[in-house]
Formats: C-alpha cells, sequence, structure tokens
C-alpha cells in the first residue's frame, strides 16, 4: 500500500528544486552587489548544466521507459479484472526530448538573464528563484501522466513568469503585461480546469492511459451509468458524450492560451513587448514548449481514439494561427513584437501535423505499468522535430536583440539598419537566425523542419492544409528578408551605446546560433532524435 518514490527518476526536476533554493538562500545572506549577482547567476546555470546532465545520463542509459508514483498493484488490481498499474510520473524518450530542449533553452536564458540583470534594477536573487522554478515545471509536464500532475505543472510554469515580467520596477509598460499575463492566464487555468472536471467526471479517473481506455469504449464509464448506455452514448456525437465533446474543447482551449494560438493569442504582442527580453525568450520557447508537451499528452495519449472530435479543430486554429500570426507580425516596427507574432505563427506550423492525426491513425504515447513506451505517430515527431529547431532559431533572434536592447531605446526595426557596419558578428547571427526562421538557405534547420511537416500534412490527406501552410511560409519570407535587409543597408552613424554587452549575451549568442547551423548542417540529428519509436 507503501508508494515507492524512485529519485533517479525525478532527478531532474529535483536538482532544479534544490538549486532554486540554494539561490534563495545565497540572496537571503549574502551582501548585495555585482559580484552577488554574478554569482547567483553561474550558480544557477550550473543548475541547469547538472540537470541536463542528468537528462543526458538517462537517454544514454537507454533502459526504455521508467515511471514513478505509481499506483500500488493491489489497488490496480481491485480496480477491475486486467486493470494495469497507472503512473504520474514516467520518463521515456518523448519527456527527455522535452526536458532537454528546456535545459538547453534554459541556459541560454539564464546567460540572457546575467546581461539584463547587470544593471541591478531588478532584484537577482528573486528572479534567478523564479527562473528555476519555471524551469521545474516545464520538465515535470511532459513526464506527466495524470490529470492533476499536468495541470500542477502547467500552473508551476505559468505562476513564476507573472512575478518574472513585473520584477522590472516602476515600469509601466512591464506591469502592464504582468496584469495582461495573470488575467490570461487565470481564465485559461479556470477554463481548463473545468473540462479536466468534465472529463473526469465521466471517466472516474484522472490517468491519462485509463482516460484512453474509457473514452476508446474499452472500458465501461463509471460517470455514464451501464456499459450498454454509454455504448450507445459513444455511437453519437463523433463517438462521444455531448458533455465529453464539452470537456474536450475546453481542456484545448485552456492549452490554447498559453501557446499563444488563435483565437486566444491577443496578449502575445503586448506582454512579449512589455517583459524583459529573457521572459520574452521563455515565453516563446520554453513555456511553449511546455504548453506543446501537455496538449500532446492529452490528445494523443488520453484521447487517441477520438479524434474525429478534436482533429479538426486542431486543423481549423493551425491554419488560423499562422495566417494571423503572418499577417500581423508584417505590420510591426518593433523588433519584439515581430517576434511575438512570429511565435504565434510558428505555432500554426507546429500544430499542423497533428491535424492529420485522425487520417494517419496515429497510435498513443501511453505508457503501461511495465514502463514500456508506446509507438509515438510520425505527425508528434514532426511537431517536436520543428519546435526543436524553432526553439534554436528563435532563441538566437532574441540573444541579438537582447544585445541591440543595450544600446537602443525603442529596439524598432529602424535600429537594425546598418548594423552589419556597427557589429558584424551581431548582424550575421540575427540575419542567420531570421533566414532559418524563413526556410531559406544557408539557414536550412527551418527549410528541412518545414519539409518535415509538410510532408505529414499532404500524407495524412489534409492537401487543404498544406495550401495554407505554403501561402503563410511566403509570407513570413517578407518580414524575415525585409528585416535581413536592414541589418545590411549602410545608415548614418549613431552614437556609441551607452552600455557595453557583457560575455554572457555573446555566449547566449553563439550557443544559439551554433544549435541552429548544427542543425542545418546535420538535420538527421534532430530527426532521428525525434523519431520516436515503440521501443523507447
Amino acid at each position: 500500500m507503501i508508494q515507492q518514490i524512485d529519485y533517479s527518476v525525478i532527478a531532474v526536476p529535483l536538482v532544479l528544486a534544490l538549486v532554486a533554493g540554494l539561490v534563495l538562500m545565497l540572496d537571503a545572506f549574502l551582501p548585495s552587489g555585482g559580484r552577488t549577482r554574478t554569482g547567483l547567476g553561474l550558480v544557477s546555470l550550473a543548475g541547469v548544466v547538472v540537470a541536463l546532465g542528468f537528462v543526458v545520463a538517462q537517454a544514454v542509459r537507454g533502459d526504455g521507459a521508467r515511471a514513478t508514483f505509481c499506483v500500488p498493484e493491489s489497488l490496480a488490481t481491485a480496480a477491475g479484472p486486467g486493470s494495469e498499474p497507472a503512473c504520474s510520473f514516467v520518463v521515456d524518450r518523448f519527456t527527455l526530448i522535452f526536458a532537454g530542449l528546456v535545459l538547453v533553452a534554459g541556459v541560454v536564458v539564464v546567460l540572457m538573464s546575467m546581461t539584463q540583470l547587470a544593471g541591478g534594477g531588478i532584484p537577482a536573487g528573486e528572479w534567478y528563484f523564479l527562473l528555476l522554478c519555471t524551469l521545474v515545471g516545464a520538465v515535470t509536464l511532459p513526464a506527466s501522466r495524470d490529470l492533476i500532475m499536468l495541470v500542477v505543472a502547467l500552473e508551476l510554469v505559468s505562476l513564476p513568469v507573472f512575478a518574472l515580467t513585473a520584477l522590472k520596477r516602476y515600469d509601466g509598460r512591464s506591469s502592464e503585461a504582468a496584469v495582461k499575463l495573470f488575467l490570461v492566464s487565470v481564465v485559461s487555468t479556470a477554463v481548463m480546469l473545468f473540462g479536466v472536471s468534465l472529463l473526469y467526471g465521466i471517466a472516474g479517473t484522472v490517468y491519462l492511459s485509463r482516460l484512453a481506455s474509457v473514452f476508446s469504449g474499452k472500458t465501461p464509464a463509471p460517470g455514464v451509468g451501464a456499459p450498454e448506455t454509454y455504448s450507445s452514448l459513444l455511437a453519437a456525437g463523433h463517438g462521444l458524450p455531448g458533455v465529453v465533446t464539452v470537456g474536450l474543447v475546453l481542456v484545448v482551449a485552456g492549452f490554447a492560451f498559453k501557446i499563444a494560438v488563435v483565437p486566444f493569442h491577443a496578449w502575445a504582442a503586448d506582454v512579449y513587448q512589455g517583459a524583459p527580453i529573457p521572459v520574452a525568450a521563455l515565453l516563446s520557447v520554453i513555456s511553449k514548449a511546455a504548453g506543446f508537451a501537455g496538449l500532446i499528452l492529452v490528445l494523443v495519449t488520453a484521447l487517441p481514439g477520438q479524434t474525429s472530435t478534436w482533429s479538426p479543430i486542431i486543423a481549423i486554429v493551425a491554419a488560423l494561427t499562422m495566417t494571423v500570426g503572418n499577417l500581423l507580425a508584417m505590420r510591426q516596427r518593433s523588433a519584439v513584437r515581430l517576434l511575438a507574432w512570429s511565435s504565434v505563427a510558428q505555432s500554426g506550423y507546429i500544430l499542423a501535423p497533428l491535424a492529420v492525426t485522425a487520417q494517419t491513425g496515429a497510435p498513443s504515447l501511453s505508457v503501461g505499468a511495465a514502463g514500456t513506451a508506446g509507438d509515438v505517430a510520425g505527425v508528434v515527431g514532426a511537431s517536436m522535430a520543428y519546435l526543436v529547431i524553432y526553439a534554436a532559431m528563435n532563441l538566437g533572434a532574441f540573444a541579438v536583440v537582447m544585445l541591440m536592447s543595450r544600446t537602443t531605446a525603442r529596439n524598432e526595426l529602424d535600429d537594425y539598419r546598418g548594423l552589419a557596419f556597427r557589429s558584424p558578428v551581431a548582424a550575421i547571427a540575427l540575419a542567420f537566425c531570421l533566414i532559418c526562421l524563413a526556410g531559406l538557405p544557408p539557414g536550412l534547420a527551418g527549410l528541412f523542419a518545414k519539409v518535415v511537416v509538410f510532408r505529414e500534412i499532404i500524407e495524412g490527406g489534409a492537401g487543404w492544409l498544406a495550401v495554407v501552410m505554403a501561402v503563410n511560409t511566403v509570407i513570413g519570407l517578407y518580414y524575415y528578408v525585409v528585416w535581413t535587409a536592414r541589418l545590411f543597408t549602410p545608415a548614418e552613424p549613431v552614437p556609441a551605446g551607452v552600455r557595453r554587452a557583457l560575455p554572457a549575451a555573446w555566449v547566449a549568442v553563439g550557443i544559439a546560433v551554433v544549435v541552429a547551423l548544427l542543425f542545418s548542417v546535420a538535420p538527421q540529428l534532430v530527426l532521428g532524435m525525434t523519431s520516436l519509436s515503440a521501443s523507447g
């Protein structure tokens, strides 16, 4: 009856949580000053690197999926004949890919944070503590295999970001962004919890594997009476009782808020512009990756047999998201707002492969009691590959924007005119990342990512969605190329920047650009990594 905890399985979030507490303690006892700020940043960076080391070690072991926080066998057997023990925390290849993405992005964000905090206007201890708490939630979420842990992990990602956005004191735009993000997140959480309660009320369980069994009609649902009644309900309304359809839509809407897809996208540009640039980078990559991990788990693991209900919704949302994001990005003059709307459009590309799950007959990601990973759909692999490549490209762009923010007050696109003559290295790095995002040579990483998504969409039979994506890819070329051209356009001399960029910022730029370049030269690295198989 006593639940056993395998601490080696939860080593990654545990290390981050311990380092977060250590940072808070050091901040309380060390004198304030530049050396303390730098020291706290290095401690945080070391903690993220150690956690990344555990991820690499777990991946190298290659012993399949490992689980903890499992229902004891006696209770699993009591649940019914043939019942398997369900686990709340599972580390498989799906988990490791997302955790690795989050932690590598976390290294870049910590380096950007060291530059942001160098001015002394933001309390460093609170900043790094909240940042590490966000990373704890982000690495826990892809390992979550029940609805309660999914919601808690997602909130652990979201809640610290409010405070991080508002830590830029006496800045009206930052405070406004924090309030907007808070209100949007509260509403999305309420919507999601209502949907979760409906799904739990019908299925009588929170475990994703058991939800899949119930909503596929394999197991009677305690929330709808006799099995005969449930079977008749399953036969109507695209295979779902009406209340379950409502619950599904509400859960999808809750995640849609988190990843900023249409029609829940309006908050993105204002929050990105008002937040400190490291927080904007965090929202565009780490928070988005966590949101997509949760959405994939709910749709593909908990509801794999009900794609006829959610697949059309995902297709329409993906098409609207990439279109609205690109059209709004074309009108922007602020560099951060352009990247914000570009991030919205990229969410549409990431979401698109999931829309053809019904046509491809993709299997679920569920993990059984034995801890063996289930088959992972090719469409899920395409979404993950695009997300990994997008993360490198986008972080590189934000890192250069971070450098520019120290020498320009408004950080508008016109401020980048002639950057190649003032800072050739920064201009080349930003140009390469923008070309990657556009999918043009030599930025082949973005091209390969789009080709993988196109292939899955076409093979899935969603030709209309492939056409929409092709049109939006052309639209995206416009603003990426225009921004790139400004970098190499001669401009009038401008006064030298009043603040020197710290080495940490250049290291962040270097890491992101090197990874993007590596993906461009050897795309098989990320494509092979995200093409998960049944062997785990």
